[in-house]
């Protein structure tokens, strides 16, 4: 249990993440066959991840 005053804060990555999280359910949306294009580098690693954590059931 928190003091009162006290919030949870949120660190930097994790506001990214979630705001990352919340523009591809955005994208996924408003198009009607969105498409994530994978080369196996690491910014596709990484959107792939992202997407997982998205979409996953």
């Amino acid at each position: 249990m928190t003091a009162p005053g006290r919030f949870y804060q949120v660190s930097h990555l994790d506001a990214l993440e979630a705001e990352s999280i919340f523009v591809m359910r955005e994208v996924v949306a408003e198009m009607e066959r969105p498409v994530l294009l994978f080369s196996g580098g690491k910014d596709s690693i990484v959107m792939l991840r992202l997407a997982q954590k998205a979409f996953a059931p």
